[in-house]
């Protein structure tokens, strides 16, 4: 049976003290909350800090992230010894050194703390040119990884200076290219990656990506384009399809909201070149300015009890009567509150229309809205001298809007007609 003996010990050979070793940090149950002292060993319920916690292991030569340039008392013996490690030898051993700290980190995917050991190799300035090759492309690896691709594609330049037939720098150039949105510049990078190796599968995937995205680029643009084009041009002729009904168009400082503009009639675009469903690829021409039907938006203005309707959708080509049977219809005679004598019912009203030059004009029921604005035009009489544009009359859409006065028929009719004569002269 083996007998386990005491070993003496044998007294030094130097009575010099040895250096102390360095102060472990605090354990991480030893923190507390309270920031006068970040060193405070007395327990706490506060829950731990973690962030000082970690970052008290920075002090843990062997735990160090970065080497400090100079010792502090506490460390200098372990650390001596780990920068000893580190910076001993040629910037190339260095360099190297510091390479395979970055591929260890790399492979474990912490990527920022990868690249912070290339660029650390890379200043070390070494003079291998085929190592300096590497850590710019594996540094370059990093910065796509954390989306740095800007930066990526300054180090894959760098690779290419020192090798122009690297695939790795070609591919991740294009990479960054993609991200970027530079799809014409990565198809170019790609090609050139394929001039050096028409096999390498991974570059044709990208090249193919790009031109993908540059053809989905080309179509958007060329749909923008036509989609303004198209705009540009309806109304254009919307503009031009309410002069030629003899409308003045005028806007005021504060218009009302108006959430339905004057527009062509979609149902008599439907099926025909200006049809705005048609797809942005297909040919598309405007409507006829004076053969499409419009619809416009109308009041219906009662002077009498400062009342009115607002119509927004009001088709050009349906009597007046159709809207006026619908808003006061006979069998609901005598049911608004401001109707106090019953008088507001489809066949006891009248309908006026006003032009610019303050004309009163007594509206026929069965008459469309397009007839009243024919009626209602009026040639500037060039004999006199009038501008044939500027003389014109007709009826005023105002902020969009046109506007009909509705009257009950009897005498509050007539002394409301006499009061916008007598204001008419008074005006002149």
């Amino acid at each position: 049976m083996a007998v386990i003996e005491p070993v003496e010990e044998t007294s030094p050979a130097s009575t010099t003290p040895r250096a102390p070793l360095p102060k472990p940090p605090p354990r991480s149950g030893d923190f507390s909350y309270d920031p006068s002292s970040s060193s405070s060993t007395s327990s706490s319920s506060a829950p731990r800090d973690l962030d000082a916690t970690l970052k008290s292991w920075d002090s843990v030569p062997l735990f160090m992230k970065d080497l400090p340039n100079s010792s502090s008392d506490s460390t200098d013996v372990a650390l001596e010894a780990l920068q000893s490690l580190a910076f001993d030898g040629s910037p190339n051993e260095v360099a190297a050194q510091f390479k395979t700290q970055a591929n260890e980190y790399f492979t474990a995917k912490r990527f920022r703390e990868a690249l912070g050991f290339y660029t650390q190799a890379i200043e070390s300035n070494p003079t291998d040119t085929a190592l300096t090759e590497t850590l710019h492309a594996n540094r370059a690896a990093c910065h796509l990884e954390l989306q740095n691709y800007g930066m990526a594609l300054r180090d894959t330049s760098r690779v290419l200076e020192l090798n122009g037939r690297n695939e790795k720098a070609y591919y991740r150039a294009t990479r960054a290219l993609i991200a970027l949105g530079r799809e014409e510049d990565a198809v170019k990078c790609a090609t050139l990656g394929l001039e050096v190796n028409p096999e390498n599968e991974a570059i044709r995937v990208l090249k193919r990506k790009a031109e993908s995205n540059l053809a989905s680029a080309k179509k958007r643009e060329e749909e923008k384009v036509e989609r303004e084009r198209r705009k540009s041009l309806l109304e254009k002729t919307l503009h031009q399809a309410l002069l030629v009904r003899g409308l003045w168009l005028e806007t005021t400082p504060r218009p009302p909201d108006n959430p339905k503009p004057a527009h062509f009639d979609p149902e008599a675009l439907s099926s025909t070149p200006s049809d705005p469903a048609l797809p942005l690829s297909a040919s598309w021409s405007p409507p006829d300015a004076i053969r499409t039907p419009l619809i416009l938006p109308l009041f219906l203005i009662y002077p009498l009890h400062s009342q009115s309707d607002f119509i927004s959708d009001y088709h050009e080509d349906t009597p007046l009567s159709t809207y006026l049977s619908h808003i006061f219809p006979s069998t609901s005679r005598g049911s608004l509150p401001w109707d106090t004598k019953a008088e507001y019912y489809d066949k006891n009203l009248q309908v006026y229309a006003e032009t610019r030059k303050r004309r009163l004009l007594k509206l026929g029921k069965k008459l469309s809205l397009r007839e009243v604005m024919d009626q209602a035009f009026k040639e500037a009489d060039t004999g006199k001298g009038e501008d044939r544009v500027k003389d014109r009359d007709g009826l005023v859409m105002k902020d969009g809007i046109l506007s009909l006065y509705v009257l009950p028929k009897g005498e509050g009719e007539s002394e409301w007609v006499e009061r916008f004569k007598r204001e008419r002269e008074k005006s002149k």
